[in-house]
């Protein structure tokens, strides 16, 4: 019997073990990508692991993301006694074999299930350049979307039988998404409105059910905003205001759509009624769901989550300053959104009793080859590319082979004790010299920039490739300062200040 049931789910073990395979293909040549990100997540599982302390490289505590990440690396190097860098390949492989594994279970769960349609999906998982990219690089997404689909399986497994057992079975995966990233309040967001929308549930039941799972839910994630809070005096980190406009950032959406749809660039010019019609026409689905009293499926509760992602993700966005919408910020919802867009299809065909059905089903299966064909074509160039120089960031060979880095690697005793260093990358200087610096301010946080000129003796390390517009740069602190250079290279250079204004300032 247990033979049989493996057998049963082959198909899925074998894409799963297919896009383990795609993972070490995209990550074998320099390694896991490295991105700032990257280094604060593994410098605090390096300080959680050796000392139970939850600081990052600049010896600050972590509050700009949730800990739940860096912990999870923190046992695996526990574990196995292998740093985040060297093992984040392998970390990921895993991770994105078992996304797939949940998903393709979920698949063959469907109301209308169809294999064909379950083997077009796995493949448009594997293919997915959004997908291969985030699980190139060591981030919390890797993470997180595993927990949103582990999620949405623990609601479907509480709707077969709703005790208070397997409502906290989903509870605790909810909370621990809280605290992967900030994003898991969408879980919440998504599991209140299932179960608001549950018509099995008696309204004492209903009222109960959804308090117990709210109030705990975010519990993990209220504990870890007043850690932060006691720790550092933020809640969550410095944040600046969106500079960004509702539709702006429904236009970016969009045009992130149009990509993981291949559709091409042609269709940014509509990438703000895609964005509309896509959210607008998935609140319609699940509103007639509801109604007609077929809402407790895995079909629906994937809808749930993708209009809740979806709308937070956008309107986070307008009020909260980050980077603009891109494919990262967006791809837990790239599974969800690819399964809403698409499950109709085998209910439809099913109903369909003419001949035409099978030149219906045809014509389906050849659009989305289709599709998966013009996603392998962008997969096989970024391979192309990747294996002359690594997955682009900090493991990628312009920094593997930069004089500057090297010169830093080799020159660490040049900064005397004691003296403060900054630097306008410094999660770049903790990687390749493990030496401690602090980030230039922002321009926009003026109380930093004041404090950072009231500094009397400090070096300063300046990547020239660098170019960040929001921080201030060696062209203004030259503007206030005397800066002495004490070695130029052609991508870097290393100055001392020594209190010296400019013009006796």
């Amino acid at each position: 019997m247990p033979a049989s049931r493996y057998l049963k789910h082959l198909d899925t073990i074998i894409a799963a073990a297919i896009g383990f395979y795609a993972i070490h293909l995209f990550t074998k040549y320099s390694g896991v990508g490295i991105s700032p990100d990257s280094i604060m997540y593994a410098s605090t599982a390096n300080n959680i692991q050796a000392h139970f302390s939850i600081m990052t490289f600049n010896k600050t505590p972590l509050v700009f993301f949730p800990v739940f990440y860096p912990t999870f690396l923190a046992v695996i190097q526990f574990i196995t006694g292998v740093d985040p860098f060297t093992a984040g390949g392998v970390i990921n492989s895993c991770l994105f074999a078992t996304v797939i594994l949940v998903t393709g279970w979920m698949l063959s769960k469907f109301i209308t299930h169809s294999i064909i349609y379950k083997w077009l999906i796995l493949i448009a998982i594997i293919l997915s350049p959004a997908l291969l990219q985030i699980y190139s690089f060591l981030w919390s997404e890797t993470l997180f979307i595993l927990e949103v689909m582990i999620f949405i399986m623990a609601y479907h497994h509480y709707l077969q039988k709703q005790t208070t057992f397997r409502l906290l079975m989903m509870i605790l995966v909810a909370a621990l998404a809280c605290i992967t990233r900030y994003a898991g309040i969408t879980l919440i967001g998504t599991g209140g409105l299932m179960l608001l929308l549950d018509d099995k549930l008696t309204i004492q039941r209903k009222i109960k059910h959804i308090s117990l799972f709210c109030v705990l839910s975010i519990s993990l994630l209220l504990a870890n905003l007043a850690y932060n809070r006691l720790t550092a005096g933020l809640s969550t980190g410095t944040r600046e205001p969106s500079i960004t406009s509702l539709g702006e950032n429904m236009y970016y959406a969009g045009t992130v759509f149009n990509d993981w749809g291949a559709i091409g660039n042609f269709a940014d010019h509509f990438a703000i009624p895609i964005t509309a019609i896509i959210m607008f026409a998935l609140i319609g689905l699940l509103g007639w769901k509801a109604l007609t009293g077929k809402i407790n499926s895995y079909e629906n509760i994937i809808i749930a989550f993708t209009i809740v992602y979806g709308l937070f993700i956008i309107l986070l966005a307008t009020f909260s300053r980050f980077e603009r919408l891109n494919s990262r910020l967006l791809s837990p919802m790239f599974i969800p959104l690819l399964i809403s867009c698409t499950s109709w299809v085998p209910d439809v065909l099913k109903t369909i009793k003419s001949k035409a059905k099978y030149v219906l089903s045809g014509v389906a299966v050849v659009m989305m080859l289709a599709f998966e064909y013009f996603t392998l074509k962008v997969d096989m160039d970024r391979y192309d590319d990747e294996m002359d120089y690594g997955v682009p960031g900090y493991s990628d060979d312009s920094w593997n082979t930069s004089p500057f880095v090297q010169f830093l690697k080799t020159h660490k005793h040049i900064f005397k004790p004691g003296v403060p260093i900054y630097s306008d990358a410094d999660e770049a200087v903790y990687l390749f010299t493990g030496i401690s610096s602090t980030l230039v301010p922002h321009h926009f946080f003026q109380k930093d920039v004041e404090k950072f000129f009231n500094v009397k003796h400090y070096y300063y390390i300046w990547f020239k490739t660098l170019d960040n517009a929001e921080l201030i740069n060696i062209h203004d602190i030259e503007k206030v300062e005397k800066m002495h250079l004490l070695y130029n290279l052609k991508d870097g250079a290393v100055y001392e200040y020594n209190g010296e204004r400019v013009n006796g300032q």
